[in-house]
């Protein structure tokens, strides 16, 4: 079974591979650099392993904002992504 899951890669292959993650890269940098905002303070509670019915904060978030940073949108709709990614 462990002959199936691992097999030796030519550097023909290497070089490919390299560039199709540099290309994926580049592309989320870029997409990341389209959001407007500040990323703020972290939401992750290192220690709370367990939610508390009732007490759970519920995000807000600014309906402007989001409007801002989606690229396709139509009046009170934003048109998504099919496969793009």
């Amino acid at each position: 079974m462990v002959g199936f899951l691992w097999r030796e890669v030519s550097e023909k292959e290497r070089e490919k591979i390299r560039e199709e993650a540099e290309r994926v890269m580049k592309s989320f940098s870029k997409r990341l650099e389209r959001v407007k905002g500040s990323l703020g303070e972290s939401n992750s509670r290192k220690g709370d392993f367990e939610r508390v019915e009732g007490k759970v904060p519920c995000a807000q978030i600014d309906r402007e904002i989001m409007f801002d940073n989606a690229p396709k949108k139509n009046d009170d709709s934003i048109i998504a992504e099919k496969g793009d990614w």
